[in-house]
C-alpha cells in the first residue's frame, strides 16, 4: 500500500535493510563509494515502492546548488521551442533537476541578460535557444558564471552546443523537389549571416549542384523565422517574371506565411507551386494542404543538451558538442510533380 505521508530517506533505508548513509549514497548518485549491485537495486526498489522524492532544499544546502536549470527561448509561438522544452524538462526530471522557462525576446539587448537570469533565478546552468545576433549573444554569454549549452546553433568561441544537421535537412528537402521534376526552385532562407541560415542555404545549393542544375535555377530570398517573414518573402517572389515551381522554406512558420500568400493570389498548391519546410510539428497537418516537412529530432535535442549541461554542472564532462541528423521526410499534400505546360487555348476561329 502507498504510504499515507511523504516518505523519508530513513524510510527507504529501513525498507531496503541498509544503513542511512548507504541509501543516501545510492540515491544521490555519489561516486567513490563501493555499493554492491544487489544492495543498490534494493535501495532503488524501495525508493520506487515508497515513492520517495529527495528534498531539493536539503540537497541544495549540502551541495550549494539549487538543482534548477534555466532555458531561455526567443519565441513561444514557434512550435520548435515548446518541443525543445518538453525534451529538456523530461531529461532534467530524470536527473533530479527542475526546469525554469524564460522568454528572452530579440529586442532584449542588455549585455548581462543571461547573467541576470542565472543569478536572479538561482539556476545551476542555462540552456540558451535564441535568434539574436551571434556576436551579441557570445558577448552576453561571456558575462555569466554558470555552465551553459547553446541550442540549435554554433557560435565562434563557444564550445558547448547542441545542433541539428541543417545542411543535411535542407539538402534532403531540395532533393525531394528535384525528384519530383522541379528545376526552378526557390529558398525562403533564414538569417543568411546566422549558423542555421548559412547551413541550410549551403545544403539547398549542394542539392542543386548534385542534380546538375545551373546557379541561375535558384532564387534565394531571406524570410527569417516568422510567419510575417514568409509572407513578405513570397510576395517578393511572386513579382518575378519567371516563377519557381518549388519552394524550400527554412521553417514551418515561414512556409505557413508563404502558403497564405499563394492562396490569396490563387496559386494552386501543389498544382502550380510545391512547398516543403524544415522541422515538423502538428501545425504542418493543420495547414491546407498539409505541409511536407523534413522532421528533426527536436525533443531529443532538448533532452541531449540537458543531459550534457547536467554533466557539466556535476563535473562529469568538460564539454558538450552534439549534432543530430534529420529523421527523414514527412510526405504530405503540399508537394507534387512539377506542373506541365499550360494547355493551349482553343482557336477562336470557327
Amino acid at each position: 500500500m502507498p504510504p499515507s505521508t511523504e516518505s523519508t530517506l530513513a524510510d527507504v533505508a529501513q525498507a531496503a535493510g541498509v544503513a542511512l548513509s548507504t541509501a543516501s549514497r545510492v540515491l544521490n548518485g555519489e561516486r567513490g563509494h563501493r555499493v554492491a549491485a544487489a544492495t543498490r537495486e534494493r535501495v532503488l526498489a524501495a525508493a520506487r515502492e515508497l515513492d520517495y522524492r529527495p528534498n531539493a532544499i536539503a540537497r541544495g544546502l549540502r551541495t550549494a546548488r539549487t538543482f534548477t536549470l534555466g532555458i531561455a527561448v526567443p519565441q513561444l509561438e514557434n512550435p520548435v521551442f515548446p518541443q525543445m522544452i518538453v525534451g529538456a524538462e523530461a531529461a532534467a526530471r530524470e536527473r533530479g533537476y527542475s526546469l525554469l522557462i524564460s522568454h528572452v525576446a530579440e529586442s532584449d539587448t542588455e549585455s548581462r541578460t543571461y547573467e541576470r537570469l542565472a543569478s536572479v533565478s538561482r539556476v545551476d546552468g542555462l540552456l540558451v535557444a535564441t535568434l539574436e545576433d551571434e556576436t551579441r549573444l557570445a558577448q552576453a554569454l561571456a558575462t555569466t558564471s554558470r555552465p551553459y549549452v547553446v541550442l540549435n546553433r554554433k557560435l565562434r568561441g563557444v564550445d558547448n552546443h547542441a545542433v541539428f544537421d541543417s545542411f543535411a535537412a535542407a539538402e534532403m528537402a531540395t532533393a525531394h523537389l528535384i525528384s519530383l521534376g522541379h528545376r526552378r526552385i526557390a529558398h525562403l532562407a533564414g538569417r543568411l549571416k546566422g549558423y542555421n541560415g548559412t547551413r541550410r542555404l549551403a545544403g539547398f545549393r549542394a542539392a542543386l549542384r548534385a542534380a546538375g542544375l545551373p546557379r541561375d535555377a535558384e532564387r534565394v530570398i531571406p524570410a527569417g523565422y516568422t510567419f510575417e517573414g514568409g509572407v513578405i518573402a513570397m510576395r517578393e517572389l511572386l513579382r518575378d517574371p519567371v516563377r519557381p515551381t518549388g519552394i524550400v522554406a527554412a521553417t514551418m512558420l515561414a512556409a505557413a506565411g508563404a502558403m497564405k500568400v499563394l492562396h490569396g493570389e490563387g496559386v494552386a498548391i501543389p498544382g502550380e507551386m510545391s512547398i516543403v519546410a524544415i522541422h515538423d510539428a502538428t501545425i504542418a497537418d493543420m495547414l491546407y494542404p498539409p505541409l511536407t516537412t523534413v522532421r528533426l529530432p527536436v525533443q531529443e535535442l532538448g533532452a541531449s543538451a540537458t543531459r550534457g549541461l547536467v554533466d557539466l554542472i556535476e563535473g562529469k564532462a568538460t564539454g558538450v558538442a552534439i549534432t543530430l541528423p534529420p529523421q527523414g521526410l514527412v510526405l504530405r499534400a503540399s508537394t507534387g510533380p512539377v506542373p506541365g505546360p499550360a494547355p493551349k487555348r482553343p482557336s477562336r476561329r470557327a
